[in-house]
């Protein structure tokens, strides 16, 4: 069977032109300014006419089914990926997180039956809890089974932080396998020494968990990782930067020839620490690590969206319900769970506030959506554009729609939405995943368990594709 997609705009990193696609068995086969086809052909249209053709959305920031505390989070990989596809994404890239005294490749077996249910493709990053020399060993293990990076934590002492003898070492060994490493950048031991006093003070609010992880405690943690990085010649990749103090320190990295990408979200686009003095506790929705931060980072952080500084805007999905999980640090900020749900609304803010409101064009939104996140992560020439013999990973969009996001329409299993109320330009109309429509007319239609594991490339390929280096 045949599907035709007729009239669109085709958007990509580099190109916006129109034309027609021919998907044949999920695969992109032919671009042509017109696909013609016979009556007695099974072929299925659909016309595009007055609206863009994107490539999928590639998050590669989300920790859906993750038993994070004590009562795990909100979303499971049916609801997840489900508010993924609705959203416009059809790859996303999970972490995991490994027992105590499991070995990552054990780990890796379990979280691939977690994710037999998704709706949409996965691939992994094996959170590294703690450090031990069969660490190092199962490295080059992952890589050959096609996980191709991994997540360590300078946060969390005594739970999940390295030192920086141990980071020098999984990042020289990761490196060395072909392993890109992800990191969470703050200083935990700071941090925990702020949050002891605060406390002490009485300070107990939703606010207190902004102040005692100040910008300067990422600012030193990512300059330290950076440091270790370029010592250890390896790539690393920095989560989730909130402010212009972090960034600064991936663009003096960069400039010294450092293999550094960087990634922001959303919230750190869109929302400011405001959120977190709302009254009646509401500002505990908003909690998340690093916190939102003083609104004029956002300036900064688009303009690194915009120059390549920064390279991918992930989700940083990790949703937990307001009554009864995040309403157990209501006297105590920091027994708050640190995350926040937008997996389903990360394609539209970013589309909304970044090319919508001009502060970056049609093309920078594909690289930093899906383009740079496949390349980096070893998912292209497979995903990452619209491409003949890309996998069929489309999203039809309106540009002159819009959609209200709301709790009450959303798919993500959690009692709250961030943005509240907030009307977004542009309306998703259509997703396909390897050619099957999967969303239509923002109803998830796709079948649970359709989604396939993605073995991605190690980090020495992508090396050897001159466009790869240093997005």
């Amino acid at each position: 069977m045949k599907t035709i997609i007729k009239n669109g705009t085709i958007i990509t990193a580099t190109d916006i032109y129109k034309a027609d696609i021919l998907i044949e068995k999920g695969v992109i086969k032919e671009i042509a300014d017109c696909i013609s086809f016979t009556s007695d052909e099974n072929v299925t249209i659909f016309d595009a006419g007055g609206q863009y053709i994107f490539p999928g959305g590639i998050d590669v920031h989300t920790h859906l089914d993750g038993p994070l505390r004590e009562s795990g989070n909100a979303d499971d990989f049916v609801s997840g990926t489900r508010a993924a596809a609705a959203g416009g994404i059809t790859s996303i890239v999970n972490f995991t997180n490994p027992k105590k005294g499991q070995t990552l490749i054990d780990n890796l077996q379990e979280w691939k039956q977690h994710a037999e249910s998704s709706l949409i493709d996965y691939g992994f990053h094996p959170i590294v809890c703690g450090y031990h020399d069969n660490v190092l060993e199962e490295l080059p293990q992952l890589a050959e089974q096609g996980i191709s990076s991994i997540k360590i934590f300078m946060t969390n002492k005594g739970d999940m932080a390295l030192n920086d003898q141990e980071l020098y070492r999984i990042l020289k060994k990761a490196g060395d396998s072909g392993i890109i490493t992800s990191v969470h950048a703050e200083n935990g031991y700071i941090i925990d020494e702020l949050i002891d006093e605060s406390l002490s003070k009485g300070d107990t609010d939703p606010i207190f968990h902004a102040y005692t992880r100040p910008t300067v405690t990422e600012a030193e943690a990512t300059n330290r990782v950076l440091a270790i990085a370029e010592t250890a010649n390896a790539p690393v990749y920095i989560v989730h930067i909130s402010c212009a103090d972090a960034l600064e320190q991936v663009i003096q990295a960069k400039k010294r020839g450092v293999q550094a990408f960087g990634e922001t979200c959303p919230h750190y686009l869109a929302l400011d620490e405001t959120y977190l003095r709302l009254p009646e506790f509401e500002g505990a929705k908003y909690v998340c690590s690093p916190p939102l931060r003083e609104k004029w980072n956002q300036e900064y952080l688009w303009k690194g969206i915009a120059d390549g500084s920064i390279s991918v805007v992930g989700s940083d999905h990790c949703p937990f319900q307001f009554d009864g999980q995040k309403t157990v640090g209501r006297n105590n900020f920091s027994k708050i769970p640190y995350g926040i749900p937008q997996i389903e609304d990360n394609f539209s803010i970013v589309y909304h506030y970044g090319v919508h409101e001009g502060r970056i064009s049609l093309q920078k939104f594909v690289e930093i959506m899906s383009t740079n996140p496949a390349k980096i992560f070893g998912l292209y020439p497979k995903k990452g554009s619209i491409a003949v013999g890309f996998d069929a990973d489309i999203v039809i969009f309106d540009p002159n729609g819009s959609k209200t996001l709301s709790a009450n329409s959303q798919y993500q299993n959690v009692d709250y939405n961030l943005y509240e109320g907030t009307v977004v330009q542009g309306k998703i109309t259509r997703v396909l995943s390897r050619g099957e429509e999967i969303v239509r007319d923002g109803k998830v239609i796709g079948e649970h368990g359709r989604g396939q594991f993605l073995f991605r490339k190690k980090q020495s390929t992508l090396k050897a594709e001159p466009e790869i280096t240093y997005i």
